[in-house]
């Protein structure tokens, strides 16, 4: 495994960053010494991504950094192992999308639904039907370009299926990804406990005494075919002061794309969470975690305050509060489901109401 590139480093690994770095206009010229220009760079580059900002090129802002390098029509894209990914595969994603073809999330890697997608454009314009995006491909697409507009499909096939799947709670899968915390994992049995009181069939990611990698919660989220994925945390912060609750979505500026129902539901979870608690408000944020990215149904992932920050740490810890926190989240769910004319104002509605309204049937 290749070691986080820090400043103050030097070396082959470095030169190449920085090329990459400077290729993307980030970076005056390369440089195998890692200075405070390149570490600046690197700031910039992870904020403009969606990954979280340090200035240490760890192994996620190193793929990130190769796969910013390719531009639509530099390589022929496939269906490879292991797949493809670059900003050219999720060009080709958004293009396609954007002309009616489902090729599913625009996440810039090329999965299966991705092949299928680039076949069913080859059938629809006489070209040779293999899957490969190669230059022919790309110049029926950039032709086709000018006269199709395809709206916003990715949204729309979205709401068909969250409308197709109803208001009720029951029947649907929600998985709930605790961190190894006590408390976290306290408050997520306490979730799972009431959603399942609600018909809801409901998975959990770990145990208190397993510690799944990233890559294992992500295929377990995966293989349950879940409506919604919640992965629950606390932060920390090396200065004790910081404080408050973020929740995450799906969202990459760079690739123009975001989940509609995890950006949704992370919005509702931020409101009633704030709205039932006296966490500050440290608002919702687009990221390209692999959690987010690589997770195929809508996921949010929910920072409940700091561990490092002796208040938050003291909310946390009192079952009372965690309770507060389900109930805000049992209606945060359910109001993703209702429609827009049977939603209730944050912060009013309670699990109680959910059950006299029969929305667990």
């Amino acid at each position: 495994m290749t070691p986080d590139l820090t400043f103050g480093g030097s070396g082959d690994l470095v030169l190449q960053v920085t090329n990459y770095l400077a290729r993307l206009n980030l970076l005056k010229a390369e440089s195998s010494i890692f200075n405070a220009s390149v570490e600046s760079a690197v700031k910039e580059f992870q904020q403009s991504r969606g990954l979280t900002v340090t200035g240490v090129v760890d192994a996620i802002t190193l793929r990130a950094l190769d796969e910013a390098r390719w531009k639509l029509g530099d390589r022929v894209l496939s269906l490879t192992s292991p797949p493809m990914r670059g900003d050219d595969v999720a060009a080709l994603q958004s293009q396609l999308s954007e002309m009616g073809f489902n090729c599913g999330r625009v996440d810039g890697i090329f999965g299966i639904e991705s092949e299928v997608a680039v076949m069913d454009f080859q059938k629809s314009v006489g070209a040779k039907v293999d899957g490969r995006c190669g230059p022919a491909t790309i110049m029926s697409m950039l032709r086709l370009k000018k006269i199709v507009s395809g709206g916003a499909p990715i949204q729309l096939r979205d709401a068909a299926i969250r409308a197709e799947r109803g208001p009720a709670l029951a029947g649907k899968v929600i998985v709930i990804d605790p961190s190894d915390s006590p408390d976290i994992f306290d408050l997520s049995q306490r979730l799972e406990g009431r959603l399942i009181a609600l018909g809801v069939n409901v998975f959990l990611t770990r145990t208190l005494s397993s510690a799944p990698r990233d890559s294992e919660r992500i295929e377990i989220a995966n293989a349950s075919n879940a409506d919604l994925v919640i992965s629950m945390h606390q932060d920390r912060h090396i200065n004790e002061k910081a404080h408050g609750v973020a929740t995450y979505y799906y969202g990459s500026d760079s690739h123009g794309v975001h989940s509609i129902v995890g950006e949704r539901f992370a919005t509702l979870a931020q409101r009633e969470i704030c709205a039932r608690t006296d966490l500050l408000n440290c608002r919702i944020h687009a990221k390209t975690w692999d959690l987010l990215r690589l997770t195929k149904s809508p996921t949010v992932r929910i920072e409940l305050g700091y561990e490092t920050n002796p208040g938050d740490a003291k909310r946390v810890s009192d079952p009372a509060f965690r309770e507060t926190v389900v109930e805000a989240l049992m209606v945060a769910i359910q109001r993703l489901y209702l429609s827009a004319e049977n939603d209730a104002k944050t912060g009013t509605l309670k699990i109680s109401d959910l059950r006299r309204a029969g929305l667990r049937k």
